[in-house]
C-alpha cells in the first residue's frame, strides 16, 4: 500500500469517531485531497447527522421502542461503513449512502 493510500485511510477511518471525528477528518483531507477519504467522510458525516436529526426528533416524542430502532439502524449502517474503511472499500452505506453522496458535496 502506498503512502498516500495510507494518509486517505487514516482519515477516512477518523471520520467514522461521532460528528467531531467527522469534521477533524474534513480538515485533515483539505490539503493534498485523497477520493478515498472524500468517500467515507461524506458517508461518515452523514450517518452522523441523520442520527443526530431523528434522536432530537424522538426526543420530543418519546417512543422507548423507536430509539432501540433508531440506535440499531445507526449502528448496524456504521459498522458497515466503518469496516469498509478499514478494507479500503469504497462501499456506500445501504439505502442513505448515495445520498450523501450528492448531498455533502461540499465536503472536498
Amino acid at each position: 500500500m502506498k503512502e498516500n493510500d495510507v494518509a486517505g485511510k487514516t482519515t477516512a477511518i477518523v471520520a467514522y469517531f461521532t460528528i467531531v471525528g467527522a469534521l477533524i477528518a474534513i480538515s485533515m483531507n483539505a490539503e493534498p485531497k485523497y477520493a478515498f477519504a472524500r468517500f467515507h467522510t461524506r458517508q461518515a458525516f452523514g450517518l452522523h447527522i441523520v442520527f443526530i436529526g431523528f434522536a432530537l426528533f424522538l426526543s420530543k416524542w418519546f417512543n422507548e421502542y423507536a430509539f432501540y430502532g433508531l440506535y440499531i439502524f445507526y449502528f448496524v449502517l456504521w459498522i458497515y461503513g466503518f469496516l469498509g474503511a478499514l478494507s479500503n472499500k469504497k462501499q456506500s452505506v445501504p439505502v442513505l449512502g448515495p445520498y450523501f453522496q450528492k448531498w455533502f458535496t461540499f465536503i472536498q
